[in-house]
């Protein structure tokens, strides 16, 4: 069954509306993080979100909470940004899971890794070819551009880490991190995209000369060819040629691999959290994750919003603040300081009233899926103590 067709399986037809929701809520009907993470049936937590609101801080901080609460747990980040490691204490993070010291308790652990999309790459090749065809594909020019650089790649090698990570069982959790913007769903195409463009027209053309009938080799057939040399060179034809007609027996493999690792991000041990910040494109974008997860029939444990203004006391309300500090604007000495700070605290008020106005819009189009506010710190966080913090909020 291939990534389309499951799409269209009868369970997969939900309303956009009613995502499958699969964490628990806790007394005030948030989601209960802690309880997520605790669950031993659980065992991949995908974080999903546009950039910037801080989606690869809150997937650290909540493998860190797991390790510590004595899951063996290795977060894969497909973030560029360098901030994990970072904050992780480690020199740098790449395609191996690196052991993180100071983290676990009870018997758990914490490994962190960077997906090295080009790496992945060559080590399927390296372990599903023979070293002769192996040698062939790693070499060929237009193999070295798509395991590099082509669209698509990074999202399908991150399914193939993946899908190399359960198998492996070494951990009891594995949390990913995805990229930023809309792209951070685009996994659950790659599938499907590589492989149009390997059973698409074009690469079946390119490939005629050397898998096809010689009747292919005509005049007409020549002047298809040698059109195509024109746009491409003659080079750059002979390179996709030899590296689809090496490639062609992998990519039974690749799909079949890709399907698999499919079906585990639909299964129940998998759950999805969808990370936002308050405000109005986040939100937007957060809305598009839950219907596109919906659409596909992915578990959802719920919304965190983070860097939500929720501290702020309310002793003085914002109407008041703002009548006081116009009646002491213009004064000196106590009466302008008193002013000024009446000022930061309407204005910190405004904020949190506009914030609740866009949690409270989510949760009445998708009244479903429960959220859990993350306060702002008022620093960045760049220790594993940060990261404690931030699970702290995530686990209240």
């Amino acid at each position: 069954m291939s990534p389309r067709t499951s799409r269209t399986a009868p369970d997969a037809r939900r309303p956009r509306s009613q995502p499958r929701v699969v964490a628990s809520r806790d007394a005030a009907g948030q989601l209960d993080v802690d309880a997520l993470i605790a669950d031993r049936s659980i065992h991949i937590i995908v974080c999903c979100g546009s950039g910037g609101v801080g989606k690869t801080t809150t997937s650290a901080a909540l493998a860190m909470r797991a390790a510590d609460a004595g899951r063996k747990v290795c977060v894969l980040t497909i973030d560029p940004a360098r901030r994990l490691a970072q904050s992780m204490g480690l020199s740098e993070l790449d395609n191996t899971p690196r052991t993180v010291d100071g983290a676990g308790a009870n018997g758990g652990s914490l490994d962190a890794m960077m997906l090295d999309m080009k790496r992945t790459f060559d080590e399927v090749v390296e372990a599903h070819a023979s070293p002769e065809k192996a040698d062939q594909i790693l070499t060929n020019p237009f193999y070295q551009a798509l395991s590099s650089s082509f669209a698509g790649t990074q999202e399908y090698m991150a399914m193939e880490k993946l899908g190399q990570l359960h198998a492996q069982g070494d951990w009891d959790l594995i949390i990913v991190d995805t990229p930023p913007s809309r792209s951070a769903l685009d996994f659950l195409d790659a599938p499907e995209r590589l492989s149009s463009m390997l059973d698409g027209r074009f690469i079946k053309l390119l490939l005629a000369p050397a898998k096809g009938p010689a009747r292919l080799l005509s005049a007409g057939f020549g002047l298809v060819t040698g059109a195509i040399n024109k746009v491409l060179g003659a080079q750059v034809l002979s390179d996709v040629q030899t590296f689809v007609a090496a490639f062609d027996t992998l990519f039974g493999g690749f799909r079949q691999r890709a399907e698999s690792t499919y079906a585990l991000l639909q299964a129940p041990g998998t759950a999805f959290l969808v990370v936002a910040a308050p405000e109005p494109a986040a939100m937007r974008e957060a809305s598009y994750f839950v219907e596109r997860l919906a659409g596909d029939a992915m578990p959802l444990a719920g919304l965190v919003v983070n860097r939500v203004h929720d501290d702020v006391s309310t002793a003085i309300g914002l109407d008041d603040a703002r009548a006081l500090a116009r009646r002491l604007r213009g004064g000196s000495g106590v009466d302008a300081q008193t002013a000024e700070l009446l000022d930061v605290h309407a204005e910190r008020l405004a904020t949190a009233a506009r914030e609740q106005r866009e949690r409270d819009g989510f949760a009445r189009s998708h009244p479903g899926v429960p959220q859990i506010p993350v306060t702002a710190l008022s620093t960045d966080v760049h220790d594993l103590e940060g990261l404690r913090r931030i699970g702290e909020l995530l686990g209240r």
